[in-house]
């Protein structure tokens, strides 16, 4: 009992430390300034084609001239760390180093009434 229980608990570590996990692509991966460049086009994109590419927009609100505006937020935080550093005069090990940083971009699209993208902008930024 207990050489199986060793067993299923290796296989178990075994697939967690090789990432067996399958990535799925998800709606809104695509939402960069190069294909808000490449894919949008003012007076002649649809709001179905930018569904496709980009997903269900964040925000869905009304201008002041009755046209729709879809709104689309992306952000993303990369953190690293590094647990110490060894040193050679000095036998042992110690000290640590952490680094995050932020981007994130926001694209506003604004359709006519017959829903085609009218106007667009973008806005990224990084810290």
């Amino acid at each position: 009992m207990k050489k199986t229980s060793l067993v299923s608990l290796l296989m178990c570590l075994v697939v967690i430390s090789t990432g067996c996990q399958e990535k799925v692509r998800t709606q809104g991966t695509d939402l960069t300034a190069g294909m808000a460049k490449t894919k949008i086009v003012n007076g002649v994109t649809t709001q179905s084609e930018i569904l496709t590419v980009f997903g269900s927009p964040n925000i869905i609100t009304k201008n002041k001239s009755g046209n729709e505006v879809w709104t689309y937020d992306k952000i993303a935080m990369e953190q690293s760390s590094e647990d110490g550093y060894w040193n050679v005069l000095v036998a042992g090990k110690g000290g640590s180093k952490q680094n995050t940083s932020s981007k994130t971009f926001i694209l506003m699209l604004t359709f006519d009434s017959n829903d085609v993208v009218k106007d667009n902008s973008y806005r990224m930024s990084q810290f």
